[in-house]
């Protein structure tokens, strides 16, 4: 049986994850499973994603240039979807990168937006072109 179990982020300011995090992970039909002080855990298509503040945590931002995660990838339904997060993104902490390749800067058979938000992370939405 393959596939991913869970991802934990790590985050410095929950505050803020909860609203960038939290309005992409709605979007994209993930359901908040649980929530406790300093943290959350979304879930879809039986994985979940964490998001949790640490002591432990080094520096306020993410570095996606340095060895370690460079983005997740998330599914969306249709182009429309990606489209529609796209467009809405900027209001809610994420900004478009690659807009001057959009949607095909992953290639012309492959529909999809990159987003950072305002600690670094990048996501790429991808439309299910099945």
């Amino acid at each position: 049986m393959a596939g991913f179990h869970h991802v934990e982020l790590w985050i410095a300011d929950f505050d803020q994850a909860r609203v960038e995090w939290g309005w992409l992970l709605g979007r994209l039909d993930f359901v908040l499973d649980a929530e406790w002080s300093g943290g959350q855990s979304w879930s879809a298509g039986g994985s979940y994603l964490t998001l949790t503040t640490s002591p432990n945590v080094s520096v306020s931002t993410h570095d996606r240039r340095r060895v370690g995660v460079n983005h997740l990838a998330f599914k969306a339904s249709a182009e429309a979807a990606v489209d529609a997060i796209m467009a809405d993104a900027p209001a809610h902490g994420w900004q478009p990168l690659y807009s001057d390749r959009y949607p095909h800067a992953g290639g012309k058979d492959h529909y999809a937006g990159w987003l950072e938000n305002a600690t670094g992370f990048k996501t790429e939405i991808v439309a299910d072109l099945s």
